[in-house]
């Protein structure tokens, strides 16, 4: 017997923190723990087993002093509403326009170049001032690379979000994990919110956890195939295992595909280049967003049970008029 929020709770084995959290449908990245009138840090959740008499407060954030739960996505302490983040790469003013009002994406992610002379046009200008701005480090080779990029976009005003692209193949873009770790791990001790796309790999998402990352971002497939999710059994585990947010980047073609994803557990999807190259941006952007609000409403409501052998009737076999 254990008390949870006041209420006392019979474990019918012994579970941990982390494990408790989810059997009961709570976000552990959005909730703090007092154990015995002690914070538990979060790093601690999974090791965690309850045992006989534990008293136990779980506490979140809540809008207006009403107690709805409101699902949100948490990135470094900022709050998200929307799970759709856009992808750099095919860029247009109309793909960023529609992505914000029919997507209603609230992270926008930017490549940093050579500024032009001339005064030319400025991404910056006609994106709201609500939507928060992720430059990536795209071209950068090695660590050092990525965070000078990181460092200049903070300079730049796009704060302190920074999305770490460590890639040195130009086949097949596939990013270096190691040298990911690595900028992650200076950019994070400089207060950035540092957001890693990476190979899924469950040791090295690890290492990234160490790091100080505020998610992982593995690949679904590679950047701009929009073949989807090849690599779902490794994003799987990652979801399982790792107490952070898990956004699925890279590789997201179809609507159906991004669901997939948030029905396995993910925290989010980013997508560029299947809006980007849809017949009608508009149309496809909010198709996104609706897949991605299904397949998350779907994994918090718990999918239904698959039976491995044989079959069920969903209509009873007895009271036949004839009987």
């Amino acid at each position: 017997m254990i008390t949870v929020n006041g209420v006392e709770k019979i474990l019918e084995k012994p579970l941990s923190v982390t494990e408790y959290l989810e059997t009961n449908k709570y976000v552990p990245v959005q909730v703090a723990i007092e154990l015995n009138d002690k914070i538990l840090a979060r790093e601690l959740y999974p090791t965690t087993i309850l045992k006989e008499g534990d008293i136990m407060e779980i506490v979140s954030f809540m809008g207006g002093g009403s107690g709805k739960n409101e699902d949100k996505l948490i990135l470094g302490g900022h709050e998200f509403t929307s799970r759709f983040i856009l992808g750099s790469g095919k860029f247009s003013l109309d793909l960023v326009k529609a992505c914000i009002e029919k997507a209603e994406a609230q992270i926008i992610t930017l490549a940093l170049r050579r500024a032009n002379e001339g005064g030319l046009a400025n991404i910056l200008d006609y994106i709201p001032e609500n939507v928060t701005l992720l430059p990536n480090t795209s071209e950068a080779r090695n660590a050092q690379e990525a965070v000078r990029i990181a460092r200049l976009s903070r300079e730049v005003g796009c704060g302190d979000f920074v999305k770490i692209e460590v890639i040195h193949d130009s086949k097949y873009l596939l990013p270096d994990n190691y040298e990911t770790i690595k900028a992650t791990e200076i950019l994070a001790k400089e207060g950035f919110v540092v957001m890693p796309y990476m190979y899924p790999d469950l040791n090295a998402a690890r290492d990234l956890v160490n790091a100080g990352a505020a998610c992982v971002m593995p690949l679904g497939s590679p950047i701009g195939s929009n073949k989807g999710i090849c690599t779902k059994e490794f994003i799987q585990i990652l979801i399982d295992e790792i107490d952070l947010p898990i956004i699925v980047d890279a590789g997201i073609g179809r609507p159906s595909q991004a669901c997939e994803a948030m029905e396995m557990g993910a925290a989010a999807v980013m997508a560029n280049t299947a809006i980007a190259t849809a017949g009608d941006v508009r149309v496809m952007a909010e198709a996104f967003k609706k897949a991605i609000e299904a397949g998350r409403s779907a994994y918090l409501s718990g999918m239904g049970r698959t039976l491995e052998r044989g079959a069920s009737a969903s209509s009873p076999l007895t009271g036949f008029l004839h009987e």
